[in-house]
Protein backbone atom coordinates (compact mmCIF):
# COMPACT_ATOMS: atom_id res chain seq x y z
CA UNK A 1 0.00 0.00 0.00
CA UNK A 2 1.30 3.33 -1.15
CA UNK A 3 0.88 6.70 0.73
CA UNK A 4 -0.53 9.63 -1.57
CA UNK A 5 -0.17 12.78 0.36
CA UNK A 6 -3.06 15.62 -0.84
CA UNK A 7 -1.82 19.00 -1.57
CA UNK A 8 -4.74 21.08 -0.44
CA UNK A 9 -3.61 24.29 1.09
CA UNK A 10 -5.14 27.07 0.38
CA UNK A 11 -1.57 28.71 -1.25
CA UNK A 12 1.10 28.07 -3.47
CA UNK A 13 3.59 28.77 -0.56
CA UNK A 14 2.19 26.55 2.13
CA UNK A 15 2.04 23.49 -0.72
CA UNK A 16 5.65 23.74 -1.24
CA UNK A 17 6.54 24.11 2.23
CA UNK A 18 4.92 20.83 3.26
CA UNK A 19 6.53 19.33 -0.01
CA UNK A 20 10.33 20.55 0.92
CA UNK A 21 9.47 18.87 4.55
CA UNK A 22 8.41 15.41 3.02
CA UNK A 23 11.29 15.32 0.88
CA UNK A 24 13.48 12.00 0.70
CA UNK A 25 10.05 10.13 1.60
CA UNK A 26 8.49 7.27 -0.12
CA UNK A 27 5.10 9.17 -0.76
CA UNK A 28 2.99 9.96 -3.91
CA UNK A 29 1.85 13.69 -4.08
CA UNK A 30 -1.65 14.67 -5.50
CA UNK A 31 -2.21 18.02 -6.86
CA UNK A 32 -6.04 18.46 -7.25
CA UNK A 33 -7.86 20.80 -9.02
CA UNK A 34 -8.09 23.71 -7.35
CA UNK A 35 -4.03 23.74 -6.77
CA UNK A 36 -3.69 22.54 -10.96
CA UNK A 37 -5.90 25.64 -11.66
CA UNK A 38 -4.26 28.15 -9.71
CA UNK A 39 -0.68 27.21 -9.86
CA UNK A 40 -1.02 24.72 -13.38
CA UNK A 41 2.56 23.47 -14.81
CA UNK A 42 4.65 25.10 -12.29
CA UNK A 43 3.51 22.85 -9.10
CA UNK A 44 4.68 19.83 -10.94
CA UNK A 45 8.06 21.16 -11.77
CA UNK A 46 8.44 22.36 -8.56
CA UNK A 47 7.65 19.10 -7.20
CA UNK A 48 10.43 17.53 -9.14
CA UNK A 49 12.81 19.79 -8.38
CA UNK A 50 12.41 19.62 -4.29
CA UNK A 51 12.93 15.72 -4.83
CA UNK A 52 13.13 13.69 -8.05
CA UNK A 53 11.54 10.58 -6.33
CA UNK A 54 8.34 12.01 -5.64
CA UNK A 55 5.49 10.48 -7.64
CA UNK A 56 2.51 12.98 -8.66
CA UNK A 57 -0.93 11.81 -9.02
CA UNK A 58 -2.28 14.77 -10.82
CA UNK A 59 -6.18 14.55 -9.73
CA UNK A 60 -8.54 16.29 -12.65
CA UNK A 61 -11.05 13.67 -12.92
CA UNK A 62 -11.64 14.24 -16.51
CA UNK A 63 -15.07 14.12 -18.10
CA UNK A 64 -16.16 15.41 -21.33
CA UNK A 65 -17.06 13.57 -25.16
CA UNK A 66 -13.96 10.72 -25.93
CA UNK A 67 -12.13 12.67 -28.06
CA UNK A 68 -11.47 15.95 -25.66
CA UNK A 69 -10.95 13.69 -22.72
CA UNK A 70 -8.32 11.76 -25.16
CA UNK A 71 -6.49 14.68 -25.85
CA UNK A 72 -6.53 16.46 -22.59
CA UNK A 73 -5.17 12.53 -21.25
CA UNK A 74 -2.12 12.95 -24.23
CA UNK A 75 -1.61 16.87 -22.82
CA UNK A 76 -1.51 15.15 -18.76
CA UNK A 77 1.20 12.37 -20.13
CA UNK A 78 2.82 15.29 -21.80
CA UNK A 79 3.30 16.88 -18.13
CA UNK A 80 5.01 13.97 -17.02
CA UNK A 81 2.93 12.76 -14.13
CA UNK A 82 2.96 8.95 -13.18
CA UNK A 83 -0.89 9.01 -12.41
CA UNK A 84 -3.92 10.64 -13.45
CA UNK A 85 -7.72 10.01 -13.11
CA UNK A 86 -11.14 10.43 -15.50
CA UNK A 87 -14.64 9.91 -14.45
CA UNK A 88 -16.07 5.93 -14.63
CA UNK A 89 -19.22 7.68 -15.87
CA UNK A 90 -17.81 9.22 -18.85
CA UNK A 91 -18.51 5.56 -20.53
CA UNK A 92 -16.43 2.74 -21.57
CA UNK A 93 -15.78 4.70 -25.29
CA UNK A 94 -14.62 7.85 -23.70
CA UNK A 95 -12.13 5.33 -21.60
CA UNK A 96 -10.80 2.87 -24.27
CA UNK A 97 -9.71 6.39 -26.48
CA UNK A 98 -7.93 7.76 -23.56
CA UNK A 99 -6.17 4.67 -23.12
CA UNK A 100 -5.73 4.16 -27.03
CA UNK A 101 -3.80 6.98 -26.66
CA UNK A 102 -1.74 7.24 -23.34
CA UNK A 103 -0.51 3.05 -24.60
CA UNK A 104 1.46 5.15 -27.65
CA UNK A 105 3.82 6.72 -24.95
CA UNK A 106 6.39 4.68 -24.00
CA UNK A 107 6.46 4.11 -20.39
CA UNK A 108 2.65 5.33 -19.34
CA UNK A 109 1.57 6.62 -16.22
CA UNK A 110 -1.12 4.54 -14.50
CA UNK A 111 -5.06 5.82 -15.42
CA UNK A 112 -7.81 5.63 -12.64
CA UNK A 113 -11.36 6.47 -13.28
CA UNK A 114 -13.80 7.83 -10.52
CA UNK A 115 -16.53 5.36 -9.05
CA UNK A 116 -18.31 7.25 -6.80
CA UNK A 117 -17.22 10.32 -4.61
CA UNK A 118 -16.77 9.75 -0.69
CA UNK A 119 -18.51 12.87 -0.62
CA UNK A 120 -21.58 10.86 -1.37
CA UNK A 121 -23.67 9.60 1.21
CA UNK A 122 -25.92 6.90 0.10
CA UNK A 123 -29.32 9.20 -0.22
CA UNK A 124 -27.58 11.46 -2.03
CA UNK A 125 -25.81 8.95 -4.52
CA UNK A 126 -29.16 7.15 -5.15
CA UNK A 127 -30.91 10.14 -6.12
CA UNK A 128 -28.27 11.13 -8.95
CA UNK A 129 -27.47 7.35 -10.18
CA UNK A 130 -30.60 6.16 -9.45
CA UNK A 131 -28.79 2.78 -8.23
CA UNK A 132 -26.95 2.35 -4.67
CA UNK A 133 -23.28 3.10 -4.43
CA UNK A 134 -22.76 -0.43 -4.11
CA UNK A 135 -24.25 -1.78 -7.02
CA UNK A 136 -23.14 0.97 -9.07
CA UNK A 137 -19.66 1.08 -8.16
CA UNK A 138 -19.23 -2.26 -9.22
CA UNK A 139 -20.67 -1.89 -12.47
CA UNK A 140 -18.68 1.26 -12.63
CA UNK A 141 -15.41 -0.80 -11.83
CA UNK A 142 -16.27 -3.43 -14.86
CA UNK A 143 -16.65 -1.04 -17.45
CA UNK A 144 -13.28 0.83 -16.28
CA UNK A 145 -11.63 -2.85 -16.03
CA UNK A 146 -13.13 -3.61 -19.53
CA UNK A 147 -12.33 -0.34 -21.49
CA UNK A 148 -8.26 -1.42 -19.86
CA UNK A 149 -7.29 0.95 -17.30
CA UNK A 150 -5.58 0.27 -14.23
CA UNK A 151 -7.67 0.64 -11.37
CA UNK A 152 -10.21 2.95 -9.71
CA UNK A 153 -10.80 5.36 -7.32
CA UNK A 154 -13.56 4.33 -4.70
CA UNK A 155 -14.25 4.58 -0.97
CA UNK A 156 -11.84 1.87 1.45
CA UNK A 157 -15.79 0.41 1.83
CA UNK A 158 -15.76 -0.96 -1.61
CA UNK A 159 -12.10 -1.69 -2.48
CA UNK A 160 -11.73 -5.10 -1.40
CA UNK A 161 -15.57 -5.89 -3.96
CA UNK A 162 -14.07 -4.44 -6.48
CA UNK A 163 -11.44 -6.52 -6.58
CA UNK A 164 -13.61 -9.60 -6.40
CA UNK A 165 -15.18 -8.43 -9.69
CA UNK A 166 -12.38 -7.46 -11.67
CA UNK A 167 -9.04 -9.15 -10.25
CA UNK A 168 -6.57 -8.59 -7.93
CA UNK A 169 -4.11 -6.59 -9.58
CA UNK A 170 -6.75 -4.52 -10.46
CA UNK A 171 -5.91 -0.66 -8.40
CA UNK A 172 -7.80 0.82 -5.60
CA UNK A 173 -6.87 4.48 -4.58
CA UNK A 174 -8.79 4.88 -1.74
CA UNK A 175 -9.53 9.05 -0.38
CA UNK A 176 -11.63 9.63 2.89
CA UNK A 177 -8.26 8.19 4.82
CA UNK A 178 -8.46 9.24 8.63
CA UNK A 179 -5.46 7.36 9.78
CA UNK A 180 -5.55 7.17 12.82
CA UNK A 181 -9.16 8.09 13.82
CA UNK A 182 -9.42 11.89 12.96
CA UNK A 183 -12.71 13.30 12.27
CA UNK A 184 -14.55 12.92 9.02
CA UNK A 185 -14.60 16.48 7.50
CA UNK A 186 -16.38 17.20 4.48
CA UNK A 187 -15.88 13.00 3.83
CA UNK A 188 -18.88 10.68 4.24
CA UNK A 189 -17.18 7.43 3.77
CA UNK A 190 -14.24 7.40 5.90
CA UNK A 191 -11.76 4.93 7.20
CA UNK A 192 -8.73 4.58 9.08
CA UNK A 193 -5.50 2.42 7.75
CA UNK A 194 -6.78 -0.84 9.65
CA UNK A 195 -9.73 -0.94 7.79
CA UNK A 196 -7.81 0.11 4.40
CA UNK A 197 -5.40 -2.72 4.89
CA UNK A 198 -8.23 -4.85 5.21
CA UNK A 199 -10.06 -3.86 2.04
CA UNK A 200 -6.69 -4.20 0.52
CA UNK A 201 -6.47 -0.78 -0.83
CA UNK A 202 -3.14 -0.01 -3.47
CA UNK A 203 -3.21 3.55 -2.89
CA UNK A 204 -4.19 5.62 0.18
CA UNK A 205 -4.85 9.35 -0.02
CA UNK A 206 -4.35 11.76 3.65
CA UNK A 207 -4.88 15.34 3.83
CA UNK A 208 -5.67 17.54 6.59
CA UNK A 209 -4.77 14.43 9.41
CA UNK A 210 -1.15 15.33 7.30
CA UNK A 211 -1.47 19.26 6.37
CA UNK A 212 -3.11 20.44 9.52
CA UNK A 213 -0.67 18.38 12.22
CA UNK A 214 1.74 21.20 13.84
CA UNK A 215 4.62 18.26 12.69
CA UNK A 216 3.21 17.01 8.88
CA UNK A 217 6.12 15.28 8.66
CA UNK A 218 6.01 12.73 11.78
CA UNK A 219 2.19 12.02 10.56
CA UNK A 220 3.75 10.88 7.55
CA UNK A 221 6.34 8.86 9.01
CA UNK A 222 4.05 7.25 11.41
CA UNK A 223 1.41 6.30 8.85
CA UNK A 224 4.46 4.76 6.58
CA UNK A 225 5.82 2.95 9.66
CA UNK A 226 1.93 1.47 10.25
CA UNK A 227 2.11 -0.01 6.10
CA UNK A 228 5.69 -1.50 5.93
Amino acid sequence: MKLCVALDLPRYEENIALIRQLRGEDVWLKVGLRSFIRDGEAILKEIKSIHPGFKIFLDLKIHDIPNTMADAAESMVNLGVEMFNVHASSGQKAMRMVMERVNTFQNPPIVLAVTALTSFDHASFEAIYHKSITHKVVDFAKDTYESGLHGVVCSVFESKLIKHHTGDDFLTLTPGIRPFGEGADDQERVADLTRAKEEKSDFIVVGRPIYQSNDPLGVVQKILERLS
